[in-house]
């Protein structure tokens, strides 16, 4: 059985299982703490019962200002030990979020998934989010910043993915055929 805690500061030294994933992403601790402050309730664990093992986790932050329509969660990370896939525990943790996020008035939530995460993308189009654009040369990693947003490449590239929330009513901050809207790193501001 399954359940939803805060995620707590010491949880850091339990989580390199969950982490080992190769296609989670691994932050400092100053990193994490930052979250720990300043979102704890878009931080939290999913725990398996009776062993208290940690299985996953979701790590999330609000951002942007309502006025300009651009108010919403992003999804810094979220992640599951490879033994406890493929049992909808990902899509819990993101449905947990849809409820924090609608309570907290923000208007959509968005994350980023690699171009050839294409399991990542299924799943996030099954829970509802389609892509917004593609952000040319996001994973980049030690490259320079690119200039050319149609150089893209599959292996760097990201989709910025959304989906729009009840706040949104006319759904203003989703598009459709997202795939072929290409900007720059740069460009992607809050």
């Amino acid at each position: 059985m399954t359940s939803i805690k805060p995620f707590q500061l010491e949880d850091l030294f339990t989580i390199n299982p969950v982490n080992l994933d190769p296609l989670t992403e691994n932050f400092n601790i100053s990193f994490y703490s930052q979250y720990l402050i300043s979102w704890p309730n878009l931080f939290y664990k999913s725990v398996e019962q009776p062993l208290g093992a940690t299985s996953g986790y979701m790590m999330a932050k609000t951002e942007g200002q309502l006025s300009k329509m651009e108010y919403h969660t992003h999804i810094t990370a979220v992640t599951v030990q490879d033994q406890y896939r493929r049992i909808s525990l990902a899509s819990k943790l993101c449905l947990q979020l849809e409820k924090i996020s609608e309570v907290q008035q923000t208007l959509f939530i968005d994350l980023f998934v690699k171009v050839t995460n294409l399991l990542g993308k299924m799943l996030y189009e099954k829970l509802g989010y389609s892509v917004y654009r593609r952000v040319v040369g996001y994973y980049g990693g030690g490259r320079s910043m690119p200039d050319d947003r149609t150089a893209i490449d599959d292996d760097i590239d990201a989709f910025d993915m959304r989906k729009s929330l009840p706040l949104d009513r006319d759904s203003q901050t989703v598009r459709e055929m997202g795939e072929k809207v290409y900007v720059l790193p740069n460009e992607v501001v809050f």
